[in-house]
């Protein structure tokens, strides 16, 4: 706060001597004004009497400042600061409610110095605590005193009463913890907005206990069913359309959180009824369109969902073509954000949105080949207002006719047993992880060895040799094939999975552009293998060998360690470091939930508070955010142990020191990972607050 008149600074900094202030207990009959007090000699003012009122209900919060009385034309002590107090006291005296003998809280200042500070620097003493605050509002609002009235009594505005109006309803002990500094400000707020009394006792008791106060109890418990404006529907419902409807909201009496919209079924019938308008266009071209505002529907076993195309499945002209139309799919859905932010035009943005999901659609056809997409689904999207699957039917399949594929040729004896020494591997987190974030998890994980392991041709040789030697030696049976070599190989391709260009999309870009140029060169494969530099043969081999790599584990209980096993050497061989190419995006930080994301940030060393409050999309850009930041990706992405070298026995006895340890000694890695008013949605003010 900045002093009223202004202290020039000395040359020198001198130490400051903090002295205590005397505090005593005075008797009212023998407090007076003082003449040097800036407001001596004033009538009194309107609002003496609020003042009045509010002392007799809360009694004094503020002491005042005095120095003793000189002469017999003096009182003892004389008000250096607190006239008005004084004389509310003395309107209580006249009404008979208290006599001379009150008792006045006082500071004495005998230095004329400080008396002096005590005039011009009024109301500079050690501030109330904010606790002593709410309780003495809530004992005012039980002596039937309006907000009004003590909002012009302390001189605060309206809202800030009813906010502290709102906070003197809690637990004492939420109060006391407040005071000893156990609990926030911040902390009491979220406090009391869960409506479970004794829910509130049992967190304040916690925080009194010097157990912390546990934020994320609160928000989950708030959480729970809660519609806010931040929902997906309302990106084509806005607040006038939803509060002509009759839709109500539940406006955040702090300013902290976002109104909660307390009729959701008024909101999903609003956005269906715009949703269905928009799927007529479509029903009218013969595609069956089905609108959901939750779970997608059933739709028949023959139907195949399309996405996005991954590279080497389509022709050079036709993959062109197909990213061409992705480009233009992207460009019409921001076309669509700008149309639906002008609320003034929906049939602007309607007509927009028809025109991204024209080019979704035709996306969608060209990467699968040209087939028709014959079904859609339609379900609600922020940004977009509406986000869409195309669904066409499932192309036939081709028989199989390598019979007894898999199966040990008669007469062969089945391979020795062989024990092979154990690796290091890491082992999964599964504390608070489902089986749907674990295979999110190491799908990406994924994805990083395999850009990790392309970018190192080295160590794609030798894993690939090592692929051979098992197949063929260790293992020797194999399916037959059509081809030449019995090596059987599949691209890392899992349903319902993403493409994450920085990491595997990096990749199968490059395998587009060598596919390109063979088909330009009119030569066979092998011919054109042969003919290639050796450099380009081992990075052609780097990012065949990479894009075999699939360490997804469905489920959390089903652990491949032998594949960990695995995965930890080829890490160690190229250096594997996520952070060079990626760092977590939205996407993957949406599968986790809002524990593990503020465990993230603490992680990373970006802590805050206010993350506890976000709300789960609000919190997910924010990670991603400070990640990006910081160049930061959990350590459930990295294959990385502590692997014993076994390919060199001098390179390992050469980097032993003189106690025979491995030089520099091994390296762990971090570990990753009712204070509410409700009014008509129209409105969205702040009703009164209850005592």
């Amino acid at each position: 706060m900045t002093d009223p008149i202004p202290v020039p600074s000395p040359a020198t900094a001198t130490p400051v001597v903090v002295l205590e202030r005397d505090r005593r207990t005075v008797r009212l009959g023998d407090v007076g004004v003082a003449r040097e007090n800036l407001r001596h000699g004033e009538p009194p003012d309107d609002d003496i009497p609020t003042l009045a009122a509010t002392m007799r209900a809360a009694g004094q919060l503020q002491p005042l400042t005095v120095r003793p009385g000189r002469g017999r034309k003096e009182e003892p002590w004389m008000a250096l600061d607190g006239r008005r107090r004084r004389l509310a006291l003395r309107l209580l005296l006249e009404a008979g409610e208290i006599d001379e003998d009150h008792p006045v809280d006082v500071f004495v200042e005998t230095d004329p110095a400080r008396q002096a500070a005590a005039v011009l620097l009024t109301n500079t003493a050690v501030p109330v605590h904010v606790a002593d605050v709410i309780a003495a509002i809530g004992r005012m609002l039980k002596s039937k005193l309006t907000v009004g009235v003590i909002a012009r009594a302390l001189g605060y505005a309206e809202i800030e009463i009813k906010r502290l109006a709102a906070l003197s309803g809690l637990p004492s002990a939420a109060l006391i913890a407040l005071k000893s500094g156990r609990m926030t400000l911040k902390q009491a707020r979220l406090l009391a907005r869960l409506p479970d009394r004794a829910e509130q006792e049992e967190l304040a008791e916690a925080a009194m206990d010097g157990h912390g106060f546990q934020d994320w109890r609160v928000i989950e418990r708030l959480d729970d069913a809660r519609v806010t404006t931040h929902d997906r529907r309302c990106g084509l419902v806005d607040q006038a359309t939803y509060a002509a409807a009759g839709g109500r909201v539940e406006s955040d009496l702090f300013g902290e959180l976002a109104s909660v919209l307390l009729d959701p079924d008024v909101l999903t019938d609003l956005w269906l009824k715009r949703a269905r308008g928009i799927a007529a266009v479509f029903e009218a071209e013969g595609i069956a369109v089905h609108v959901s505002a939750g779970p997608e529907p059933d739709l028949p076993d023959d139907l195949e969902a399309l996405g996005y195309v991954y590279g080497g499945t389509l022709p050079a002209e036709e993959m062109a073509r197909y990213r061409a139309q992705r480009e233009v799919y992207g460009a019409r859905a921001e076309a669509a954000r700008q149309a639906l932010a002008d609320l003034s035009r929906p049939d602007v943005a309607d007509l927009a949105i028809v025109d991204m999901i024209h080019a979704r659609i035709a996306a969608d056809q060209t990467g699968c080949g040209g087939r028709a997409v014959t079904t859609m689904v339609m379900w609600p999207a922020a940004g977009t207002g509406v986000e869409v699957r195309c669904y066409t039917p499932k192309a036939p399949e081709v028989a199989d006719d390598d019979e007894g594929a898999g199966v040990m040729p008669a007469g062969s004896p089945p391979p020795a047993p062989y024990l092979a020494p154990e690796v290091e591997a890491p082992e999964p987190q599964t504390e608070g992880v489902n089986h749907a974030l674990h295979v999110v998890r190491t799908e990406v994980a994924t994805r990083a060895l395999i850009r990790a392991l392309a970018d190192d041709p080295s160590a794609a040789l030798t894993a690939l040799i090592a692929r051979l030697f098992t197949v063929m030696a260790v293992r020797t049976h194999a399916a037959r094939s059509e081809a030449a070599l019995t090596i059987l190989a599949t691209t890392f391709n899992p349903s319902g999975g993403r493409v994450i260009e920085a990491l595997d999309g990096e990749v199968r870009q490059r395998l587009d552009a060598r596919r390109a140029a063979w088909q330009a060169s009119g030569e066979t494969v092998i011919a054109w293998i042969h003919d290639l530099d050796h450099g380009d043969k081992m990075g052609l081999l780097a990012e065949l060998t990479a894009l075999s790599l699939d360490l997804r584990e469905e489920k959390t209980v089903q652990i491949r360690r032998s594949a960990r096993a695995e995965a930890t050497e080829l890490a160690a061989l190229c250096e594997a470091d996520v952070t060079r190419y990626w760092t977590p995006d939205a996407p993957f930080l949406q599968a986790h939930p809002k524990a593990l994301l503020v465990d993230m940030l603490e992680t990373m060393g970006s802590a805050d508070d206010r993350a506890r409050t976000l709300k789960k999309t609000e919190l997910v850009d924010w990670v991603a955010e400070q990640a990006a930041a910081r160049t930061w990706a959990p350590a459930a992405l990295s294959w990385r142990a502590r692997v014993e070298n076994r390919l060199c026995a001098e390179e390992v006895e050469d980097a032993e020191d003189g106690d025979g340890s491995p030089a520099g000694g091994e390296s762990d890695d971090d570990d990753g990972v009712g204070a509410f008013a409700v009014t008509p949605a129209g409105e969205a003010t702040l009703g009164p607050v209850a005592a």
